[in-house]
């Protein structure tokens, strides 16, 4: 995208990448731009596995779908699943998402948030689904993924309603992890992606294969995982390290 303005702000280093949603003039309006942004970001860290965090700038997380595209999007452009391709892009990475929320993440910005594997978010979070106020669903991952991160009910009155919980409301209903004051909620991430790279990366991504794998596939994928596991050297030498260690108490 040389010459065009950038959509996402990115930060690399060997372990994790951050990903800044970047259209303050817009609330950090998800548009076709920024989706085809998070695309080449998805290939590159399909190729090369890294921890994610993904916030948003000026305090805002993603005020939704850019609503002057998604008013002229037809039938053909819902079946093509714009948003969902890329949500769920995200949902299956490698390694863990992170998602660090301020402020409003509603409709197509909720959905993006619910993507994540961990999110934390600040008190003064409005996160929701208000589509069908606009005429139209929630269609980029809310009706499945977020019964399945509060509950089937608590997850119809959000859809149904279209309210948008706070940061406290979120925190309890188990939508965020942790509160933080908004300039402590990218140290915040970076913390618990500190943690996430203090293990070993294939013990990590294989854990997220197992918690990402469908209700069938257990216990026998988790078996297959921790065989491959059990030949590892990585796991020789942490557990060595940690027989050491005991040792010397």
């Amino acid at each position: 995208m040389t010459g065009v303005e950038r959509r996402l702000r990115i930060e690399r280093t060997a372990e994790r990448v951050t990903a800044t949603l970047d259209r303050p003039e817009t609330r950090n309006a998800i548009d076709q731009a920024m989706i085809d942004e998070l695309h080449a970001l998805c290939a590159e860290l399909e190729a090369d596995p890294r921890i994610l965090i993904l916030i948003g700038a000026d305090g805002v997380f993603a005020s939704g779908a850019d609503i002057a595209q998604l008013r002229d999007r037809r039938a053909q452009d819902a079946r093509a699943g714009i948003n969902t391709t890329a949500f769920r892009r995200i949902r299956d990475l490698p390694m863990p998402v992170i998602a660090a929320v301020d402020g409003y993440a509603l409709g197509g910005g909720a959905e993006l948030a619910y993507a994540a594997d961990i999110r934390i978010g600040t008190p003064g979070v409005r996160i929701g689904n208000p589509e069908t106020g606009l005429g139209i669903i929630a269609a980029a991952g809310a009706t499945w993924r977020l019964p399945q991160i509060v509950g089937e009910a608590r997850a119809a009155e959000l859809l149904f309603t279209g309210r948008a919980l706070t940061g406290a409301e979120a925190l309890q209903w188990g939508l965020l992890s942790s509160l933080h004051e908004s300039e402590d909620l990218l140290a915040a991430a970076h913390a618990i992606a500190d943690r996430i790279a203090a293990n070993d990366p294939l013990a990590t991504r294989y854990t997220k294969t197992a918690l990402r794998a469908a209700p069938d596939a257990h216990p026998a994928i988790e078996l297959e995982l921790q065989a491959e596991l059990f030949e590892s050297p990585e796991k020789h030498r942490r557990m060595t390290a940690f027989l050491e260690r005991r040792s010397r108490r």
